[in-house]
């Protein structure tokens, strides 16, 4: 680069490395230092108080403290590090992890794809967790609303603190946004008899889109902003939400956090709506914790009952463990999801672009099905997704209180 280049730009990974972790002191806690290694202390970490730091942070501090020259690859011994992590991760991860963390409460659901965390309390599950998310997995975990103040997700209370404010509504029917006050979608969220008509006479599937989202969320909602679990990945000043540390010259993305709020389908016009989601197909170029905190039980004429909420869900492909929770009184269902690999992405995309031909519909060059969220896969279509790509869908029930931790490049839709 110029002479003239201001160094603080970092045109090259060692520049970024040097310029902006040059202070980095190995071991800080400083949240506000760029790739600031993460000890764990305390219970997790057993007698000597802290486990093994990142090893990307060691090499990174490593090159920095060094100044290794670009042309030498420095040599580290990363075996000596890791002695206690298994060769074969995939082996370990299907046959034995069962004797490796017996302490636990964890099983694998969707063709062992997703990890179910059962133990929210459990102060070894990180364990588990790593073998896991290296891997590029989803997790599941169980039972996180027992560590929130149930009283402030609530729809009413909700309604009630902010009904006077204006948010974008969308009719997840046909797509149509609209800007209105809040308290009408909420009076409609458990009564159907006070849901918005669309011209037809049906009742609209509404959506409120993202409501409040980032900086909003904390200014508007703080009680319910640090009721919010695992701070430690979703608070700004996490110390393991390392995009919120990038240098400022970075364009971040919106890591949140959202409110997501919508219409159940399985509601009074459930076999109109049945090829509709409220989220469509698409990627978050981010890491997401989606927590369900509530769940509401909408009343009104030609609203299923809940065994027939449950009949619906059967006829998904489940998971034998999924079924079984639905069979559980105590459990809550609130919401349907359906996963993808990022691997699959490509095929995916092939696909979509193959039905909107089929459709008759135009496919502009610059038109990607998944960037622009236009498509829910239905249940035939992802029959034939997986029939004409081998491209299998990974089905997974949210129920109240369950977070899915879903890693960047994960396609779903809910």
């Amino acid at each position: 680069p110029p002479a003239s280049q201001n160094n603080e730009q970092g045109s090259t990974l060692r520049d970024l490395l040097t310029t902006t972790a040059g202070k980095l002191r190995l071991g800080s806690t400083d949240a506000g230092i760029a790739f600031a290694p993460v000890y764990s202390t305390g219970a997790a970490s057993g007698k000597s108080g802290r486990t093994m730091p990142n090893i990307l942070d060691d090499i990174i501090a490593s090159v920095v403290e060094n100044k290794i020259p670009p042309n030498r690859a420095p040599k580290i011994n990363v075996k000596s590090e890791i002695k206690d992590e298994p060769k074969d991760d995939k082996k370990c991860i299907q046959d034995d992890c069962s004797k490796r963390y017996s302490d636990i409460q964890y099983s694998w659901i969707c063709d062992k794809h997703v990890l179910w965390l059962r133990d929210h309390k459990n102060s070894n599950n990180w364990k588990l967790f790593k073998e896991c998310w290296k891997q590029g997995r989803p997790v599941l975990v169980s039972g996180m609303h027992k560590k929130m103040n149930f009283s402030l997700w609530k729809a009413e209370s909700i309604s009630m603190d902010f009904g006077n404010q204006q948010a974008d509504i969308l009719n997840c029917k046909d797509s149509i946004i609209s800007n209105t006050n809040v308290k009408e979608f909420w009076d409609g969220f458990e009564d159907v008899s006070k849901r918005q008509k669309v011209k037809n006479g049906e009742t609209a599937l509404l959506k409120l889109k993202d409501w409040p989202s980032g900086e909003d969320f904390k200014a508007m909602m703080p009680a319910r902003y640090f009721d919010l679990p695992l701070p430690e990945y979703c608070s700004p000043e996490g110390k393991l939400n390392l995009a919120s540390h990038l240098p400022g010259f970075f364009v971040r993305p919106d890591l949140g956090p959202r409110l997501c709020s919508a219409y159940g389908e399985f509601a009074l016009f459930l076999y109109t709506y049945h090829d509709i989601g409220t989220t469509n197909l698409h990627i978050e170029v981010s890491d997401v914790v989606n927590i369900l905190v509530y769940v509401g039980i909408a009343k009104g004429n030609g609203v299923l009952s809940k065994s027939g909420v449950l009949k619906k869900l059967e006829e998904e492909d489940l998971d034998d463990l999924l079924r079984k929770r639905l069979k559980d009184s105590s459990e809550l269902p609130g919401a349907l999801w359906h996963i993808y690999a990022g691997k699959d992405a490509d095929k995916i995309r092939e696909f979509l672009q193959k039905i909107a031909k089929e459709q008759g519909l135009e496919v502009l060059p610059e038109h990607d099905p998944i960037r622009d969220q236009s498509w829910y896969v239905n249940r035939k279509l992802r029959q034939r997704l997986f029939e004409e790509y081998g491209v299998k869908t990974c089905t997974v029930i949210q129920f109240l209180g369950d977070a899915i931790i879903l890693p960047a490049g994960a396609l779903h839709q809910v």
